[in-house]
């Protein structure tokens, strides 16, 4: 059963409250450079290559699994979900940059990108990506558009924003809205972006102010797990029982996220990109899906990203763990989205 009326109040109260601890945890935090070359274009690569490498990129960076994990083994080395992707990612551009081309693009088959996302895993079976087709058509709409709105280079798109998030319409969150990867209304891929190609220094936006999160399920579930967002019942129950959400539920439960975080992040006088890093490794890391370290104990992740020590820094402020079984994760997987 589905119901057409739902609400999802944001906690103003813990939410001021969450900045302060966020404040001191985010103080010995180091957010990424994304210029290591295992996953990304190294540093001194033409600006024009950067930005096609990480526009394609984005567009395909929803979820890896859903039948079976999507991880192998590169070069000896075992990568996982969104590693694995980018690692593959990085070594295609390592082979030739011109794959990530527009023109490329805009002609590219199910065939090649399975057999681009395609590795072999621990026992020696190969694993692909399980949605090829949709990727597919993601890339070749993406390309085509940048050939016609944009000339084919990446630099247009960004210039045409003036420097600007959201501004009449036209600024850059705005402008990405025309590529059916980037058509999220909550808007994740398109400040994944952003936050990409700012932190490389190929764009400098103007209006901090129009900066949010990229709301993905960690962040959705560490919201919850904290209460910064508060469930109607109906929802909540949903959650609980891991019963899939409508497209509508999703939506709703990911703006109000996104707005927690928002208050979270101007609290703790930090941009939400920069917050969004620490959220993002703080949940594939300490606040997993099914062992939070505040069940299960630490398992020394955390240290590898400064991100906490001798336990969860939100100890004293979260009390999920006294109703652990509550909150697991909503569920939404039909989606391109995130």
């Amino acid at each position: 059963m589905t119901h057409d009326h739902f609400t999802i109040y944001v906690d103003y109260g813990r939410a001021v409250k969450a900045s302060g601890v966020f404040r001191k945890a985010l103080a010995s935090f180091t957010p990424d450079t994304f210029t290591d070359p295992k996953y990304y274009p190294p540093e001194g690569t033409d600006g024009e290559l950067v930005l096609r490498y990480f526009i394609f990129m984005v567009a395909i960076d929803h979820r890896t699994s859903r039948y079976e994990d999507f991880e192998g083994i590169i070069d000896g080395e075992f990568y996982h979900g969104a590693d694995l992707l980018y690692r593959l990612g990085s070594r295609k551009f390592e082979e030739d940059p011109d794959f990530f081309s527009p023109e490329h693009m805009s002609r590219i088959g199910v065939d090649e990108v399975r057999e681009w996302l395609k590795v072999k895993g621990r026992e020696g079976k190969e694993r692909t990506i399980w949605d090829p087709e949709v990727r597919a058509v993601l890339l070749r709409d993406l390309g085509l558009k940048l050939l016609r709105l944009y000339g084919g280079r990446v630099r247009n798109l960004i210039a045409s924003s003036r420097n600007r998030l959201k501004w009449v319409g036209e600024g850059l969150i705005e402008r990405m809205r025309v590529f059916k990867a980037y058509s999220d209304p909550v808007e994740k891929k398109a400040y994944l972006f952003v936050k990409f190609i700012s932190r490389r220094r190929l764009f400098t936006y103007l209006d901090p102010e129009n900066s949010e999160v990229p709301v993905d399920n960690h962040l959705a579930r560490i919201a919850l797990r904290m209460r910064l967002v508060l469930p109607d019942e109906y929802i909540l129950q949903k959650v609980r029982l891991r019963q899939p959400f409508t497209g509508k539920e999703d939506i709703g439960l990911r703006y109000a996220v996104r707005r927690a975080y928002k208050l979270v992040a101007k609290g703790a006088g930090t941009d939400p990109l920069i917050l969004d890093d620490f959220l993002w490794m703080f949940g594939r890391a300490c606040c997993t899906r099914e062992k939070p370290l505040c069940v299960s104990g630490c398992s020394g992740k955390c240290r590898m990203y400064s991100l906490c020590s001798d336990g969860c820094p939100f100890r004293e402020f979260c009390d999920w763990m006294s109703t652990p079984e509550e909150i697991i994760e909503h569920i939404y997987q039909d989606t391109y989205y995130y």
